[in-house]
Formats: structure tokens, C-alpha cells, sequence
């Protein structure tokens, strides 16, 4: 081992050990422990992954829209709302397994689907694509079964049984007598299509084969869309995996390569990064504009749209790697945001620029970043070190205990952040935690709670000096080139894919798989190469057996 990566693993490991002071036992419950590796249990982790049970996976409202305009067109009136996703540890993808539909949620389900069903199949301009065959009659029940045959087949990802095309078709028929009309048949059984659970469900139950539990053919055709897409998958995509071939790992790779070359994974990726920056609290910023004058009602959503633009830059247009994604000095401004950071403001739209010499740079200098992760009246430097700790580095931080003391208020003798807060560390009780989240915030002082920058607070000089698990820094940006080089980054961002794609957090089973992808891609990790290993593993190919 050379000695500049052994100090680095000494250091990050004294880092681990302070963490474990902070409340003598860092795994949470399911035994991750500081750095993301496990932590807890007595077993150690077995030498080959030990795949999770399959489980039925809701559609998000982004690919349940995605879906819809798969079906009936990018100008489909898809315009009803429907009940927000629930995030769970952090992913609505996680959480989409974890819930299920409110009676609330079907009612809207069921509006949605009658509306879309009537609107496309009753106007004829629009049906045309939809319906293959011209119907002899009010009644035509060859033609109505070759119409649920195909649009069966594609709103539910796999063809439809026998049994199943005969129901519906059946559907076709007696609402058609009822209502006087062919084609307002059509849309009842239409609608019956888009409210099952075969269309609401990503329906992966996975099949036995050569002594194990894998997903089949067909199920990975949409396992790999709505990972690479987070949409279905398209008619070649799905010809392939009807035809079995998505169970070779070769042909699997291939086309996963494929998918990953298309312009649609660029969405993809923009879902997977706001998701995990948490960045939909973006709409709900609380800072006062009489406190912050760069606050808006527009300016949340120009944050999330600059920091999504960055990324989409920097990884896929530009290539770089995640951990240059930290000391990059390039982003995208508004008019709005031009201000703000400090740079010419276009003449319309946005512009790619390069940030002026200073502080701010890469993702922790992102004014979305700054601003979620602060207070309505003022910055929140524990509030930033725990995003850093939890969400960049899978860290835990525990909750503060229940006796926790109040920050001091601004004086004289404490006009800073730093000082403040070092006053609050007096309380052995914060003391611990705050010592490890605090340095990282502290880094990120200069710029105040909308993310303007800033050199003083209350009329005194602000350090942002610090030490992130033994690497020194002197200011927000040097924080960012510690970031690019910690060891656990991209094991961290390796683990934050794998719960994404796979809908849950990993068990102890798992960790062989994001061990070797972890291991594969600490260097430079390239995402599209990231997420054809990952669709190519066992973790992602492999089911448990069904109890």
C-alpha cells in the first residue's frame, strides 16, 4: 500500500472512530455503519450476494406520466394530479415499494384513466395510431380483442393472458352495447387497462431457474427502462425481453448500453440527483426576502434547474467524473441567479459559465445546497455537515437528544456562527455530534441562507477554516477538493444507486454486490458505466425465494 493511501485510510479512520463517539453505536437499524459498510450483527457479510425478496413497486408520478405519454403521445392531456410520492430514506423510488394506493389516490387513478381513455379513443383524429382495425360494426369483437391485445400489451410491459385479453374484450363489448358506440367501448375497457394493478405495479415477482430465483426476461425489460429511463420499456426493449433474451447477461448488457446512450437517460440521471440532494424542498423555501433580498418565489426553482443543468454537464456532456463534480467552477445561471453568484446575466434563458475566483465552487457551492440546508432567518451549518455526513458520505448522524440546549443568540462577545456554536459544544451532550457535522457547515459560512456569499456576519470576519477526517482546508472551496478525494465518496454514491434502482434499502445480503460495484468504480466512476454494472449484478438480477 503506498503511504499517501495509507495515511489517507489512517486518517479517514480516526474520522470513523470520533463519529462512533458520537453516540457509541453509529449502525442504524439495519447495521450500516459509518461509511456506508455494515456495522452491526454478529454474522459477518456472506461472499456472495444473498438477493432480497421480490416486491411490487408502484409507478412514481414521474413514470407513471412517462407511461402515459408512451401510450397516447407527448401531447396527451395527462393533467390530472395525483397524490404526491412519499420519500422513504430519502428515494420516492424506495418509497414506491413501501406504500401502497389510498382510497383517495384510486379515486384520482380512476378520474385520470376515464378521461385520457375518453379523450383519445372517441376523437378520431387522435385513435387512429391506437387502433389497428376498423370495426364492422357497434359490436366488433375480433377487432376490439386485436386492440386489447396491443395496447394491452404495451400499457402493461408483457402480453396479456388469454383469460386476461377475454375480460376486457368482454368490457369492450357490453359497454359498446350500452352506449351505443364502438369506440366509447374501447375507452371503458381502456380505462379498466390503466387502473389495474398490472398497469400501477412494476409486477417483478421473479421466476425459478437453474436452482435460483431470477427475474424474468420480461421483468427485466422493465427493470432496466425505469432504472435507466424512468420510463417503459420501448418496443425493442420489450421484443427482447419477450423473446427471453434479457435473461442473458451479455444481450442484458447490450442493452442496457443502449438505453444509456439514448438523450432520454439524461432525465433519468436529473430524477436520480434531485432525488438524492433532496432538491423538491426547493419549492418550499422558507427565508424571509425581507431578511434576504435574493429570495423569491422564482428562485427555488431556477436553484433546482442550474444545479440539475451542472450535473447533466458535467457528467454526461462533458464527462467528468462524480468526484470532480466538487471542484468543477462551471454551472448555469438565470437572470436570477446571475446576481446571486456573481456573474454577467444572460440576455435570455440560461448560460453556462464559469464562476469568478473565490470560494464558491462545485456541488457544496450550489445555492440550492446552501439554502435547503439552512434556517428560514439564518445559515445552518449542523444542518449542511449532516446533509454532507448522511446523504454524500452514508454516514449516520443520530437525532440530538432531548435535553439539547438553545443556540446562543448574536452578541457582542459571540458575533459569529463558529463562536456560537462553540459555546453550544460547552454542553457535553452536543459536543460530540456537532463536532463532526460543525466543521463541514463552518466551511460553508461564507455564503448566508439563500447562498449569497458573504465575508462578514455581524460586522466580524468569518472562518471558514476546517478539517474534514484529518484533510485540512481552508475555505468552502478547499472543502470541495476534500470532498473529491474522501474514500467513501463514490462507495457512497455506489450505495445511493443501488437503493434507487432496486427500491429498498440493502440488507446485509447485498453488500457483496456494492462491495465489488464500489470497489469497480472508487477511481473515476462514469455513471452510465456505473448503471450497466448495476443492472448487470446479481443485486439487481437475482430475487429471494418467496416465503
Amino acid at each position: 500500500m503506498r503511504l499517501s493511501r495509507l495515511r489517507a485510510t489512517l486518517l479517514v479512520t480516526a474520522g470513523l472512530l470520533a463519529l462512533g463517539a458520537c453516540v457509541g453505536d453509529l449502525g442504524d437499524s439495519r447495521g450500516v455503519g459509518p461509511g456506508g459498510g455494515w456495522n452491526g450483527g454478529p454474522d459477518p457479510i456472506p461472499t456472495t450476494t444473498q438477493p432480497v425478496q421480490a416486491a411490487m413497486r408502484r409507478l412514481t408520478a414521474v413514470q407513471y406520466d412517462a407511461t402515459m405519454r408512451s401510450l397516447f403521445g407527448d401531447d396527451a392531456q395527462v393533467d390530472v394530479e395525483l397524490e404526491a410520492d412519499t420519500p422513504v430514506n430519502g428515494f420516492v423510488a424506495i418509497g414506491s415499494a413501501r406504500t401502497t394506493i389510498s382510497p383517495r389516490a384510486a379515486e384520482l387513478y380512476e378520474s385520470a384513466a376515464l378521461r385520457i381513455a375518453e379523450s383519445e379513443l372517441t376523437d378520431a383524429a387522435r385513435r387512429g395510431d391506437l387502433v389497428p382495425c376498423t370495426p364492422g360494426g357497434t359490436v366488433d369483437t375480433s377487432c376490439a380483442r386485436e386492440f386489447i391485445e396491443s395496447f394491452g400489451r404495451r400499457a402493461w410491459r408483457r402480453p396479456l393472458a388469454v383469460d386476461e385479453v377475454t375480460r376486457y374484450v368482454a368490457i369492450a363489448d357490453q359497454s359498446a352495447t350500452v352506449l351505443g358506440d364502438f369506440y366509447q367501448g374501447l375507452a371503458m375497457a381502456t380505462a379498466g387497462l390503466l387502473q389495474s394493478p398490472n398497469f400501477l405495479f412494476r409486477v417483478e415477482i421473479g421466476e425459478e431457474a437453474d436452482g435460483r430465483r431470477r427475474y424474468s426476461s420480461v421483468e427485466m425489460a422493465s427493470r432496466l427502462s425505469y432504472l435507466i429511463w424512468n420510463a417503459p420499456p420501448d418496443e425493442e426493449l420489450l421484443a427482447a425481453g419477450e423473446r427471453g433474451d434479457l435473461v442473458d447477461p451479455e444481450i442484458l448488457r447490450a442493452q442496457a448500453e443502449r438505453l444509456v446512450a439514448e438523450e432520454r437517460s439524461r432525465g433519468a440521471l436529473r430524477d436520480f440527483f434531485a432525488e438524492l440532494l433532496r432538491l423538491e424542498g426547493l419549492d418550499r423555501l422558507p427565508q424571509d426576502p425581507d431578511e434576504f433580498p435574493a429570495m423569491s418565489a422564482t428562485i427555488g426553482a431556477a436553484m433546482r434547474e442550474s444545479t440539475l443543468r451542472t450535473i447533466e454537464d458535467h457528467l454526461l456532456v462533458e464527462g467528468g467524473s462524480y468526484r470532480d463534480l466538487f471542484t468543477t467552477r462551471t454551472t448555469f445561471v438565470n437572470a436570477e441567479l446571475a446576481g446571486l453568484y456573481g456573474v454577467e446575466a444572460p440576455a435570455e434563458g440560461w448560460a453556462r459559465v464559469e464562476l469568478p475566483d473565490g470560494p464558491r465552487a462545485g456541488l457544496l457551492g450550489q445555492a440550492s445546497v446552501l439554502a435547503l440546508f439552512s434556517h428560514s432567518h439564518a445559515s445552518s451549518p449542523t444542518l449542511r455537515g449532516k446533509f454532507v455526513r448522511e446523504t454524500l458520505l452514508c454516514q449516520s448522524i443520530p437525532p440530538p437528544p432531548a435535553d439539547v440546549g438553545e443556540l446562543p443568540e448574536p452578541s457582542p462577545e459571540l458575533p459569529t456562527m463558529r463562536e456560537r456554536l462553540q459555546e453550544h459544544r460547552a454542553n457535553p451532550a452536543c459536543a460530540s455530534c456537532h463536532s463532526i457535522t460543525d466543521p463541514i457547515g463552518l466551511a460553508l459560512e461564507n455564503f448566508d441562507a439563500i447562498g449569497s456569499f458573504r465575508e462578514q456576519e455581524n460586522g466580524a470576519t468569518i472562518d471558514p477554516s476546517g478539517e474534514l477526517d484529518g484533510t485540512a482546508f481552508a475555505d468552502a472551496r478547499e472543502l470541495g477538493q476534500a470532498m473529491a478525494s474522501h474514500p467513501q465518496l463514490t462507495a457512497c454514491l455506489v450505495r445511493n444507486l443501488y437503493r434507487y434502482g432496486t427500491g429498498h434499502v440493502e440488507t446485509r445480503g447485498e453488500e457483496p454486490t456494492i462491495r465489488d460495484l464500489a470497489d469497480a468504480f472508487a477511481g473515476e466512476p462514469e455513471l452510465g458505466a456505473l448503471m450497466v454494472e448495476l443492472v448487470t449484478s446479481d443485486g439487481f438480477r437475482f430475487a429471494g425465494s418467496p416465503d
